[in-house]
């Protein structure tokens, strides 16, 4: 009895963390609208009371979800980038890395973040959206770097969208493909970002834009 006690008297930290990893969970599975507060309370091993009290609302619960893994998967790959004495073809290779294996090993925050959270309007794809902009960000400065004056920012701006839409995309179909890596997603695409710039810094578009690269 006194240890059944003792375990309910959790620190508060820890009880979030364990409402908002059930609630990843059950709106990975089931969806936002779908997702049920009775269900996130008994994966939990709370109360539902409990829930409202420390987290607010569904709403709130499903941001503070968006939130806790954009800035977890945002942390892992800034991490991995590193820092700019490191030739900007590794930090990329390390970035995509990061990103990839972050999706693999959490699925559920992954299906959250890239499909949950955009299908359910604001102020749940606003979030995401934030995240985006700072992945596209460090991708952007990382080929800016390689790129020099070669490539004008807005045709940066362009590749580096390109490049976050396919990790993204890339990164869904890896975690639904059995045998896929997340090694192994993020050298495909390395492969064929770094390719492609390389043989656009070899032949630089005349007056901005992409039209050399036509066939």
């Amino acid at each position: 009895m006194a240890g059944g006690a003792k375990a309910r008297r959790l620190p508060r930290v820890v009880r979030e963390r364990q409402m908002v990893d059930a609630a990843v969970r059950c709106f990975a599975r089931h969806g936002y609208q779908a997702a049920s507060m009775d269900e996130i309370a008994e994966l939990a091993g709370v109360s539902k009371p409990l829930v409202y009290l420390y987290l607010g609302s569904k709403e709130e619960l499903f941001t503070a979800c968006i939130r806790r893994e954009a800035a977890a998967l945002l942390g892992a790959v800034a991490a991995e980038v590193g820092e700019a004495e490191v030739p900007p073809d590794e930090r990329l290779w390390a970035g995509l890395l990061a990103f990839f294996t972050y999706a693999a090993e959490h699925p559920d925050a992954w299906v959250v973040l890239s499909r949950q959270a955009r299908t359910h309007g604001e102020p749940f794809a606003g979030e995401v959206a934030r995240m985006r902009d700072e992945i596209v960000g460090f991708v952007a400065g990382l080929i800016g770097e390689a790129a020099g004056v070669v490539i004008a920012g807005r045709d940066v701006e362009a590749l580096a969208q390109a490049l976050v839409g396919s990790a993204e995309s890339l990164a869904s179909w890896a975690n639904e493909t059995p045998g896929v890596t997340a090694k192994e997603a993020a050298a495909t695409l390395m492969n064929f970002a770094w390719a492609g710039l390389g043989n656009l810094l070899a032949s630089p578009p005349e007056g901005g834009g992409f039209s050399r690269l036509a066939p």
